[in-house]
């Protein structure tokens, strides 16, 4: 049932829908080389295979699991003795290309820049980092999505039509319910829900009317427990944490948990998730609930207690409660200036007062002398200078426990400011 033509080709409209780029390039014969990324099944094989008839090129596939830097120069020899002999154009299509190491990958360089071969990679990761840049940027690079549900229904509908190449020579009778299953547990993989539907009819037993009827029973044992698209430590593990932690900041709770739910399927690590949960409860959270740092790590030394499954209670906890909380990023926006300080400006040093007091010589030197202890004063509060310049990294907010901070800071402020200017001037340098 691979699609022979555009024509036949189901989704990714986005790229082969009318006045698409990849879509005019190809009927214009201008497709030159590409690199085609997205999850299995999407037709990124099926897509180069027609590029390659619809260029009338000499389709060449190699694998980056089986290929050799030798099977390489081998097929890239041969496609220019076709060009030069015959004018025939070669396809080279390379499957899983991020498999290829630095080396292999070296090698497309000279003959992809020269027009030897016209290359077709595919991978199911991000190419910006599994593909060398030179490769990368003498290519176009398209995402090629998941199919939705309505296209993999048509895809199974069409294959139980097709008398020549699908299951249109089988009395089958398919309940509605039976495809959408199939499309639903598929997760937008065409090749699995194929597979699917052909496990289905070729094991089910006709009735006495001689029909194959595929119900939602026959469906559901025709195809495994639905697999997450998710690799533990490439792409699908970043994009997923990133849009758990985007969603507990932006206080979406239902979002937040349903990326928690798709790590918890696919089997992550909950250290990982825990840490990433203490992370966001200090950055985005931070002293507008500073509960949340509690809890968090909390579900840390939970998580490292139980394991999964019973991780998954106390990840959830802290997951709603951060995600439920007011959120501040007043303690990042704040170390992270103090830092830029540190890093650009010229370094303050300690002032007398503040240095260390507490050896034999100290008052001589004139450390610690006239320091005030805060806590012998009424509210356990002195104006003293505690830095030697006037620096405000800290910017309290107005959200939650925050509020109560900003008053006391506020004040506090004022008395620094005080303090500050009836304090002496320093003596001039000496000559």
């Amino acid at each position: 049932m691979r699609p022979r033509d555009l024509s036949e080709f189901v989704g990714q409209t986005h790229l082969l829908g009318p006045g698409q780029l990849l879509r005019r390039a190809i009927e214009a014969d201008r497709v030159q080389s590409l690199i085609l990324y997205g999850p299995p099944g999407v037709g990124k094989t099926t897509l180069a295979q027609i590029i390659a008839r619809q260029t009338r090129s000499r389709f060449v596939r190699l694998s980056g699991v089986e290929s050799n830097v030798a099977e390489l120069r081998r097929e890239l020899s041969a496609a220019a003795h076709r060009l030069a002999n015959t004018g025939q154009p070669t396809l080279l299509f390379l499957d899983e290309i991020h498999r290829f190491n630095k080396a292999q990958q070296d090698v497309l360089l000279p003959d992809v820049e020269s027009g030897v071969v016209r290359l077709i990679g595919a991978t199911t990761h991000n190419p910006c980092f599994f593909v060398n840049a030179p490769l990368v940027s003498r290519s176009l690079v398209f995402e090629l999505k998941p199919l939705t549900e309505e296209e993999l229904e048509t895809l199974l509908r069409r294959a139980l039509a097709d008398p020549e190449r699908g299951l249109g020579h089988l009395p089958i009778a398919a309940d509605p319910d039976a495809l959408r299953h199939l499309a639903r547990v598929a997760d937008g993989d065409a090749r699995k829900a194929l597979n699917a539907l052909e496990i289905a009819a070729l094991t089910t037993p006709r009735a006495p009317d001689g029909k194959i009827r595929l119900t939602r029973e026959v469906a559901e044992q025709s195809i495994q427990k639905k697999a997450v698209v998710y690799d533990g430590d490439e792409d699908a593990h970043y994009d997923t944490i990133s849009a758990f932690i985007k969603s507990v900041r932006g206080s979406d709770p239902d979002a937040a948990l349903y990326w928690l739910a798709k790590m918890i399927h696919a089997g992550e690590d909950p250290r990982f998730i825990a840490r990433r949960l203490v992370i966001c409860a200090a950055e985005d959270v931070g002293l507008a609930d500073p509960m949340a740092l509690v809890l968090a790590q909390a579900a840390v030394q939970a998580a490292e207690f139980i394991g999964w499954p019973e991780a998954r209670i106390p990840l959830a906890e802290a997951t709603i409660y951060a995600a439920t909380a007011p959120k501040s990023n007043s303690s990042i926006l704040a170390i992270d200036a103090a830092l830029a300080d540190v890093r650009q400006g010229r370094t303050l040093p300690v002032p007398e007062h503040l240095r260390d007091a507490h050896y034999a010589g100290a008052e001589r030197l004139g450390h610690g002398v006239g320091y005030q202890y805060a806590h012998a004063h009424p509210d356990h509060f002195v104006a003293q200078d505690y830095l030697g310049a006037d620096r405000r990294y800290y910017e309290p907010t107005e959200q939650g426990f925050e509020r109560k901070i900003r008053e006391r800071v506020e004040k506090w402020r004022q008395q620094f400011m005080a303090a500050r200017a009836a304090a002496p001037a320093p003596p001039a340098p000496g000559p």
